[in-house]
């Protein structure tokens, strides 16, 4: 596969190969770039790389430009990463599924394109991107050499894309327009647009890895995160003195009660976002980048964390009455402190996360634990409930057990957006469903699935 990439030594697909290079090397390659104007860097706006569960996720402003801003840069570009026989290859690729022959490429086309290469893109995802690929371009199509310079600066990115820093693999992140500041430029003209109205997150997706999250900690670094982190400890140690949690064994009704009356709580944050984000924008009359739709969704998931719970469990008069009354408190409580502060409630509910997945990991390894015969070992293979079994894509026999697993992948995920988006700035795109991303991920896919079956036939004419 190397030998279809171009020996550029900034830009190439393999980090490895660069690894090789010396730091003068490199110094003096870029100094030469920047005098032919080629390539220059420029100051960024983005935030850095944000974590959830494990990946990397850029997230970047949304209303710096306007939308007239988005047209490819038509200035020469220092993309070769992709060899001359590669790059015909995949020309004839797109030629081929142009089935206007006008030489353009518009969302039609691209499904063509995509389903030719089915062993690494499924159906959903191929509809989807190419719905994404409509509304990013507003119903327009991209010329077939602006697509090729696209995929070419995705195999650029491509070392990029797969680094390894600490341990955690790094993906998703913006082509390097964005790095380099062109934050609303992109070699296919898209925009953020489609992020105001189009979110697609399912949680019955979930890998064994995903369902096998770590328990992190972020550090509190200033006084509004030590105040935040303060409150949630005070609130767990008073519920959990309440609830006589940590007294005793934990039993299923123990279980049971916690998980119901805290997602009764957990949807409120969530929707208090949603709701102010989007008054917000009317009243500017201004984009919000997407994030209350992921806000909606988060509150929405939480709801199903208790739908699927009151299926093992009717909860009482008295129990719904302090339901009433703790939703009232802290509805307020949360309303009032997400208007002063959001940056405060954002890093309060990521350390309310944190909490939730100690909590089901606790769960999960007393069920583990639990006697045979039990009645905690018993209800970790009971069948899972019906609304489970939908949502999270627990097949035929899914058990609680998996659904208690499924939950934890859950307040993970929420766990890092919220602190993630703590502190952000008001107009950052959602940054689970940013159009750059999702279409430069695609490229990056294409290109790597064209290597691959080039390669192969290299071997096999070899052979």
């Amino acid at each position: 596969t190397s030998r279809l990439l171009s020996t550029n030594p900034t830009e190439s697909i393999l980090p490895q190969q660069q690894a090789r290079l010396s730091k003068a090397t490199c110094n003096l390659l870029a100094t030469n770039l920047k005098k032919k104007k080629l390539w220059r860097p420029t100051p960024t706006r983005h935030q850095p790389s944000i974590q959830i569960l494990g990946h990397s996720y850029h997230t970047s402003s949304s209303l710096s430009r306007s939308d007239s801003a988005m047209k490819f840069d038509s200035e020469p570009t220092f993309y070769q990463a992709l060899s001359p026989s590669l790059r015909s290859i995949i020309i004839d690729d797109l030629r081929s599924a142009d089935l206007d022959n006008n030489g353009r490429i518009d969302a039609n086309d691209l499904k063509v394109l995509l389903r030719k290469h089915n062993d690494s893109f499924k159906e959903g995802e191929i509809l989807e991107l190419s719905e994404l690929f409509y509304t990013s371009l507003g119903a327009s199509s991209v010329d077939i050499h602006q697509f090729l310079e696209a995929m070419d600066a995705a195999a650029a990115d491509q070392g990029n894309s797969s680094e390894v820093s600490d341990g955690v693999e790094h993906y998703g992140e913006v082509n390097s327009f964005a790095r380099m500041g062109k934050l609303k430029t992109h070699p296919l003209g898209i925009g953020t647009c489609a992020s105001e109205y189009m979110y697609a997150k399912t949680h019955g997706k979930y890998s064994e890895e995903d369902l096998n999250i770590k328990l992190t900690h972020v550090p509190p670094t200033t006084f509004s995160d030590k105040t935040a982190l303060f409150a949630v400890k005070c609130v767990r140690l008073a519920f959990d003195t309440a609830t006589l949690w940590n007294i005793g064994s934990v039993t299923k009704e123990k279980i049971l009660n916690r998980a119901i009356f805290l997602e009764t709580i957990a949807a409120i944050p969530g929707m208090v976002a949603a709701i102010i984000r989007h008054f917000r924008s009317l009243r500017n009359m201004a984009r919000d980048g997407g994030m209350l739709n992921m806000f909606l969704e988060e509150a929405n998931n939480e709801r199903m964390h208790l739908l699927t719970f009151i299926r093992m469990k009717e909860p009482g008069y008295l129990f719904r009455v302090a339901v009433v009354g703790a939703q009232f408190g802290f509805g307020s409580f949360f309303l009032t402190a997400y208007m002063l502060n959001p940056t405060w409630c954002h890093r309060f509910v990521g350390y309310i996360e944190e909490e939730a997945c100690h909590t089901y990991t606790k769960i999960l390894k007393e069920m583990d634990n639990a006697p045979s015969g039990s009645e905690l070992a018993k209800w970790k293979i009971a069948d899972a409930p019906k609304i489970s079994k939908g949502y999270w894509h627990l097949g035929e026999h899914g058990t609680v057990y998996d659904v208690m697993k499924a939950v934890r992948a859950d307040e993970a995920e929420h766990r890092d957006v919220n602190h993630a988006v703590s502190g952000v700035p008001e107009d950052t795109v959602n940054p689970l469903y940013d159009p750059r991303v999702k279409l430069d991920g695609m490229l990056k896919k294409y290109v790597k699935d064209i290597m691959e079956k080039e390669a192969s036939n290299k071997q096999a004419r070899v052979a």
